[in-house]
């Protein structure tokens, strides 16, 4: 018989695939619970954690950038190892991980997007939120996104905090971001930006609006920036008038749109154009790239879960030379386990993997995050579904059967040839990218290859 799990004599042996929020929230879930000994390999493919803190966060909201201080501190745990630079599907696959640990939880979060579907969306010049935020955020894999801000109009598909994101970013002053961890290619990209007018197009009305009253207000406020709302759009139908009454979200924001209504242009160089009840229906193609949108206005009407939106058969042509879709970001299938492909997500239930066809749960298989849930909420929302995820895996303890070589990953990837980085690693690379941007006046200069960041360790 088999000697119990999370004990001093036999810890339990956890692996989390992907080292952002969503991984760390649920490690740290697991380690809060005292009466059981647990160790945690935190496994992520690229040599520095905290995923879509280091990557997704604008680079001007260094605040929230904080949260890294949270996870550091789970990271330096002695329960807790970061396996950096080791990649789900090329160098471990699902028979590794269930021969070398007890339970693995996959958080991988959401590594691509949602599209559009409409002719043109393949076009030069159209590029996804996923893409253009990992190109600003030096992502490894976006550093050579073919990014032409040689336009003078840019549209942004969507009217979420990370569409706000993006709008903001084209339109803010270079100088003000120079100061910020921002890409260097990025910064260069901006200050010579031709970009004066950026659209934020928005599907349903202005009470439907997804961003925060934070995030809209801040646009509101940037310097050399017209933020234009046409009042006619701010009208409400009746089913909007019931949802503004229940939503004081909706209703801070409807009261800063219809003072920015009131204000109008006061002449400033760049302008951002909100625009609500429209959707694109084609991206048009003007010399071999993206030239124009074409738009068709919206009416909303009522379906089971609220108002959505539906053509009206009147369309309209905005000039744009980038197109960014800001729809939502989207999960991808991993190696050997089931993918729902409707929902973008591993089918579970309340975290548990389980089989499409049966409902069956695969036994020691567990997600967290986005992929779990799909790409919804704040950084924070994390906690709460990590902790969800850590009491269905100690509650699973007692059927749990435990792996037969635990501790046996390092040899396995050794024996594959994999350059490990581990935490200390990183904080090497934390310190030499810090020191950087104290020589520049900057919280940080980030390197960007991953080439680069293993000759940095390695003294070059």
């Amino acid at each position: 018989m088999s000697a119990p799990l999370a004990t001093r004599d036999r810890p339990l042996r956890v692996a989390v695939v992907g080292a952002g929020p969503s991984g760390f929230y649920t490690a740290a879930a697991l380690l809060a619970d005292r009466g059981r000994a647990v160790t945690i390999d935190l496994i992520d493919r690229l040599p520095a954690p905290y995923g879509l803190v280091r990557y997704g966060v604008a680079p001007d909201h260094q605040k929230i950038k904080e949260v890294a201080r949270v996870f550091e501190r789970v990271a330096l745990d002695p329960r807790v190892r970061f396996l950096g630079n080791v990649d789900y599907g090329r160098d471990l696959r699902l028979a590794d991980l269930e021969h070398c640990y007890d339970q693995i939880v996959f958080a991988v979060g959401g590594q691509s997007d949602r599209r559009l579907g409409v002719p043109g969306e393949d076009l030069p010049g159209s590029l996804s939120s996923t893409g253009f935020v990992a190109w600003y955020s030096c992502h490894p894999d976006f550093l050579d996104l073919p990014v032409d801000l040689g336009v003078e109009s840019a549209a942004v598909v969507g009217i979420g905090n990370v569409a706000i994101d993006v709008a903001r970013v084209l339109a803010r002053d270079p100088d003000e971001l120079a100061t910020t961890d921002i890409s260097d290619d990025a910064l260069a990209a901006l200050r010579a930006s031709r970009v004066r007018d950026v659209h934020l197009l928005a599907r349903r009305g202005p009470v439907q609006a997804k961003c925060s009253p934070a995030e809209l207000k801040e646009l509101a406020e940037l310097s050399g920036v017209d933020l234009l709302v046409d009042p006619a759009e701010l009208e409400l139908d009746v089913g909007s008038a019931a949802e503004l009454a229940e939503d004081p979200q909706a209703q801070k924001n409807l009261a800063l749109l219809r003072q920015l209504a009131a204000r109008g242009a006061t002449g400033a160089p760049r302008r951002i154009h909100l625009r609500f009840l429209v959707s694109p229906v084609e991206l048009v193609e003007r010399d071999g790239r993206v030239g124009a949108l074409r738009l068709e206005r919206n009416r909303l009407e009522p379906r089971g879960d609220g108002l959505a939106a539906r053509g009206t058969g009147t369309f309209e042509e905005l000039p744009a030379g980038l197109v960014v879709r800001a729809v939502g970001y989207r999960s991808l299938p991993l190696p050997d386990l089931p993918f729902d492909e409707r929902n973008g997500v591993v089918p579970n239930r309340g975290g548990r993997v389980i089989e499409p066809a049966t409902g069956a749960p695969r036994p020691r298989l567990y997600v967290a995050g986005w992929v779990k849930r799909g790409p919804t909420g704040l950084i924070g929302s994390n906690k709460p579904d990590g902790a969800e995820t850590a009491a269905a895996m100690l509650e699973d303890l007692p059927a749990t059967e435990p792996a037969p070589e635990p501790g046996g990953i390092d040899a396995r990837l050794a024996a594959r040839g994999v350059r490990v980085v581990d935490f200390p690693g990183w904080q090497q690379l934390d310190r030499l990218e810090k020191e950087r941007g104290a020589a520049a006046g900057r919280p940080r200069v980030k390197l960007a290859r991953i080439a680069e960041m293993l000759a940095a360790l390695d003294g070059g």
